[in-house]
């Protein structure tokens, strides 16, 4: 009777490990299928659900099997040890020389998610000589649940920030390696298969070992085939995926696939950014820049005289504190994040506008492009309405707006968005050449100038007392004018303004034409 009572919390206890490495593998293959695919909203949705079937597959497959169950269940825990452990490497190494990663990622999830099904009910079955089945099941499921919560709080808290997906995986095929290995050998009596379950294990121990030992080389391989340049620098944090490259004397910056910036062109995105704002606000004592954690927006901030504070805010502290001390980074910002004037903020723009009670001359809003519905909130109608709360009067918010061009519906939504927040609008635009055609869009808050005598005002600003390396007055005019198709009436009546309870805008977004630069 002690026996069978110690298979059943053996067996338990193995559905809580199961529950917990379970739920990383699903978090583990959505955010590698967003990061190798895109589109972060659609391969979670994809992968989570693709996972959720595959376990009631597994589930009406177990019935098939009516004896040597105890002995199923080990060999089960090892094969979901090697495909949880293996899956970031395969599909890494997919990437490398196929664009249809994706595909084998949802094949890996039907595959894990098959065999998690699977031994859920055989699990139940086996404790079924042991407790009544009301007691059974409950106990089955509570500690498999309980196991989820575990690998939820795991995976944000300890596995994704200091192990990425590198090791994560491999965490995941070990701690189902110690589950079967353990009950393995506790209960090696009642198996049937000895030699066979022995032998699958000695052959998983060093399949994991070896693993370990060279899974980073393939993933970095991998990450290298992703981009035309050598990867210098890659880091997984709790939020985003940070990559630099380096290409001779010029360096890139990725955030979770996407061009930040390249040093070979960046001043003409971050000048447009930051100079015509600085020029156009009635004072800029006080600056408050969201995003931009490269540090490179408040570079330009403070080549103006008079500035008093900057206050940087960026939801990721890994990406601030490598723009104070990464040595490619500080250089290009001239150790601007590191300057006594700026106070560092690392918490989500929204959250921090709504509790703010300072006001601002001008505010900067660098944030990443709007290509998930997780973003929506920062590119809102209310989210607007907050930076006018925020602003002095004659204050000065501007924004990157994504393509005029890749995206014009985007570009076209923003604008019509933020006057719909109560802004005077000033749209402009400049090419970049590693980047394209790229989009701003500046608001005043003021009752005094209309947008046509906001734009000629702007046109009549010079720029020769800041230390600049493309912006001129000449270069401004420029950016103010648009050729037919984008700003007309008929195209800004066809798009709507972009709210939280509709998010417009990643529709938007998502059907320009981005694949053909």
């Amino acid at each position: 009777m002690c026996k069978r009572t110690g298979i059943g919390f053996a067996l338990k206890a193995a559905l809580f490990a199961t529950g917990c490495a379970g739920i990383i593998a699903e978090f583990v293959l959505s955010t590698l299928a967003a990061y190798l695919a895109g589109n972060a909203v659609f391969q979670w949705t994809i992968v989570m659900s693709l996972m959720l079937f595959a376990m009631g597959v597994g589930s009406r497959l177990s019935r098939r099997f009516r004896e040597r169950l105890l002995d199923i269940f080990i060999l089960t825990e090892f094969s979901l040890s090697v495909l949880c452990a293996v899956s970031a490497v395969v599909a890494y190494g997919v990437a490398a020389w196929s664009d249809y990663t994706h595909l084998i990622i949802y094949l890996e999830a039907f595959a894990i998610g098959t065999l998690i099904g699977f031994e859920i009910p055989l699990v139940t079955r086996i404790n079924d000589a042991y407790e009544e089945l009301r007691v059974n099941i409950s106990g089955v499921m509570e500690k498999d649940y309980y196991g989820a919560l575990a690998g939820g709080l795991l995976f944000a808290f300890v596995a994704l920030p200091h192990l990425g997906m590198t090791y994560t995986p491999i965490l995941l095929g070990a701690i189902n390696f110690l589950v079967a290995g353990a009950i393995l050998w506790r209960f090696f009596p009642l198996v049937e298969y000895k030699r066979t379950l022995a032998a699958s294990f000695a052959a998983v121990l060093v399949f994991l070992a070896m693993l370990a030992a060279f899974a980073r080389p393939v993933i970095l391989y991998g990450e290298q085939r992703k981009y035309r340049d050598k990867v210098v620098y890659t880091r997984q944090t709790p939020y985003q995926k940070i990559v630099m490259t380096k290409w001779k004397n010029h360096h890139w910056l990725y955030i979770n696939g996407q061009e930040q910036f390249s040093t070979f062109d960046e001043e003409r995105y971050h000048e447009p950014l930051v100079h015509p704002a600085m020029k156009l606000a009635a004072d800029h004592a006080d600056v408050l820049v969201l995003g931009g954690g490269d540090g490179l927006a408040v570079r330009e901030v403070l080549k103006h005289p008079g500035v008093a504070s900057v206050t940087l805010v960026d939801m990721d502290p890994a990406m601030t504190t490598l723009a104070r001390t990464h040595p490619v980074l500080s250089a290009v910002n001239r150790g601007a994040v590191n300057d006594p004037r700026v106070r560092v903020v690392n918490e989500d723009a929204a959250g921090f506008m709504a509790r703010d009670d300072r006001l601002y001359g001008v505010i900067l809003v660098d944030l990443p492009d709007p290509d998930s519905v997780d973003l929506m909130h920062v590119y809102s109608k209310n989210f607007y309405g907050l930076l006018h709360r925020h602003l002095i009067e004659g204050g000065v918010m501007a924004t990157q707006a994504a393509s005029p061009y890749f995206a014009p519906k985007a570009f076209r939504c923003l604008v019509k968005t933020i006057r719909a927040a109560g802004f005077p609008v000033l749209p402009y635009h400049n090419q970049i050449p590693t980047m394209g055609e790229w989009g701003w869009v500046l608001g005043m808050k003021t009752d005094r100038i209309d947008e046509a005598g906001l734009k000629a005002v702007m046109m009549s600003r010079t720029f020769d007392d800041i230390d600049t390396r493309f912006i001129n007055r000449d270069a401004m005019v420029s950016m103010l004018h648009f050729g037919k198709g984008v700003l007309e009436p008929e195209y800004m009546d066809a798009v709507e303004v972009n709210t939280e309870m509709h998010p417009v805008l990643y529709e938007y977004y998502l059907s320009g034409v981005w694949g053909i630069y």
